[in-house]
């Protein structure tokens, strides 16, 4: 079985909002063949991610899944980056926020990607 999730370096969780440290080391499958001499985490990947972690963070988040709002992706991840994550559930809109930023060594602030994903309850 390949790894798919990224190498937690830290975490903060404030009620329903959550900072998330990671690292998406090199040798994650979803590098694998994506773009061969230019690696780079697939946006798939990175929506799959962002659900993921809420559901650790915010445990009585819904989990079935109803779309999706203003997706952006704005600049490549890389492996072996230092990013964060950053969830917010907005129960109100029955929407989880997420970013993936970073910060590179001259200190400038860079914004990969941002979206907001319906999630909702199952009816029985």
């Amino acid at each position: 079985m390949t790894n798919r999730t990224p190498t937690l370096l830290a975490q903060h969780i404030d009620g329903y909002k959550a900072e998330i440290t990671l690292r998406p080391d090199n040798q994650l499958s979803d590098f694998k063949g994506h773009f061969p001499t230019f690696p780079l985490l697939p946006g798939v990947s990175q929506i799959d991610w962002a659900v993921h972690f809420a559901k650790q963070c915010f445990a009585d988040m819904p989990t079935l899944f109803n779309g999706m709002d203003v997706i952006k992706f704005q600049e490549p991840i890389l492996p072996d980056s230092t990013i964060t994550l950053t969830l917010e559930w907005r129960d109100d809109q029955q929407k989880l926020h997420f970013s993936y930023t970073s910060i590179d060594a001259s200190n400038t602030l860079h914004k990969h990607s941002s979206g907001k994903i319906k999630l909702g309850r199952q009816h029985v």
